[in-house]
């Protein structure tokens, strides 16, 4: 394939070979978070969930809030009793030297925030909690 490009107001004609190799590394995309459903969560070997999980399960996920990446917090922004509205800053993480922006996906009031200003966390960890 050839291309033209140009260089400080100089045009330059170049002939580039594209290989399609599945073998290729490829960009991960961090466009979009999911979370994991309930009944993805790993149980143990013997198949029976085990106290924690269940415990973990009986909660109603739409209350939780959970990180989108994983790295490290740098702000705080909401405390134990505080009012949330949908779509308001609750957190800062920092990833790869990236901020990312955590933000309450529902409006509800916050009964538990789960990790301080320092801490690690990872992708899908229960960051704050909602009544």
């Amino acid at each position: 394939m050839k291309l033209q490009i140009g260089i400080d107001g100089k045009s330059y004609e170049v002939e580039v070979e594209v290989l399609e190799d599945d073998a290729m590394p490829r960009q991960p995309n961090y466009g979009s978070y999911h979370p994991l459903p309930a009944a993805a969560q790993a149980t143990p070997a013997s198949g029976a969930p085990t106290q924690a999980l269940a415990a973990e399960e009986a909660v109603d996920e739409a209350k939780l809030c959970r990180s989108p990446v994983t790295g490290i917090v740098i702000k705080v922004n909401i405390e134990p009793g505080q009012s949330v509205q949908a779509n308001e800053p609750i957190m800062v993480l920092e990833a790869m030297k990236m901020e990312t922006n955590v933000t309450a996906h529902s409006a509800g009031k916050v009964k538990n925030v789960r990790v301080a200003q320092g801490d690690s966390v990872k992708v899908n960890q229960v960051i704050v909690e909602l009544e």
